[in-house]
């Protein structure tokens, strides 16, 4: 049986990965002023607060609507001659993205199958990589979806912000905890706790500083990691921070894929916001 494995574009999966697992995306729609972009196909981390600073707006992302996501998966079965689909969406609690995907796979007689991450950004990339591994195991779809639900509460999704602006303008933070994290100089720690984005720790200081702490600090809290692989995700950072992560956590995981945040995830994290994310039920 041939299983295919797609997901929305918040899962943050750079080409190559996409490329060795046979992973497919389809692009998030972000709006900016009057113009509305894909998130990956002519928007990314690296040009969107550009064009937010010309046009003076602030981003916001739209849902992919069930019939786009109907031709999706219709393209996928004509191009791949797959038996069957299994999706991963943004977490239901933060979109639409997954209620939409859902009414769409009504339309293919029990062929795709929508998985609710409960997460974002790379956290759900891990989800699909379990996913594909379960599939070239020789599982069916539905004993794949069970394994994948059963374990994807233990996909840490974490990250730590330098600001918290962009979660302020999208809705997600009052002004006051703003001007107080502003007057502090606190970089705040956001984790997904049960599908929805919460302040974790309020750490201060230096951001390059902060950063490893917060490294340290999510280590030591999930000290039970499975070690095969780690992300590290960012909108936009100091390369000398991305290599000082990278040599801090390689010790410990055998595989450590350095991925950037797309424009979604971007929109309201903003720049200079970067995480650590894996598994965390042992081996």
């Amino acid at each position: 049986m041939i299983i295919k494995i797609t997901s929305d574009g918040t899962s943050d999966l750079t080409e190559e990965i996409k490329q060795k697992y046979n992973f497919t995306t389809i692009p998030v729609p972000v709006i900016i002023g009057d113009e509305e972009y894909k998130d990956g196909v002519n928007l990314t981390s690296d040009n969107i607060f550009e064009i937010c600073e010309k046009t003076k707006s602030h981003p916001r992302t739209s849902a992919i609507n069930p019939s786009e996501y109907k031709e999706f998966f219709e393209k996928i079965f004509e191009e791949e001659k797959c038996d069957a689909i299994i999706h991963f969406a943004l977490s239901s609690k933060l979109s639409s993205l997954c209620q939409n995907a859902k009414t769409a796979s009504e339309s293919f007689d029990g062929k795709v199958f929508v998985i609710d991450s409960q997460t974002l950004s790379s956290a759900i990339g891990l989800q699909m990589i379990y996913a594909y591994e379960l599939a070239q195991q020789g599982l069916e779809p539905k004993q794949i979806v069970e394994k994948v639900e059963e374990r994807k509460n233990f996909a840490q999704a974490s990250f730590v912000l330098d600001t918290l602006k962009y979660l302020h303008k999208g809705g997600r933070c009052s002004r006051i905890e703003m001007f107080g994290a502003n007057l502090l100089k606190i970089k705040p720690i956001i984790a997904l706790k049960d599908g929805s984005m919460d302040v974790d720790s309020k750490p201060r200081g230096k951001f390059a500083d902060v950063v490893m702490r917060y490294v340290d600090y999510t280590l030591e809290k999930y000290n039970k990691p499975d070690k095969t692989k780690c992300f590290i995700t960012y909108s936009t950072l100091d390369d000398k921070i991305v290599e000082a992560i990278k040599e801090k956590i390689s010790p410990i995981f055998k595989e450590v894929l350095i991925t950037r945040a797309g424009a979604t995830v971007a929109t309201h994290c903003g720049p200079n916001t970067v995480g650590i994310l894996f598994y965390t039920d042992g081996e």
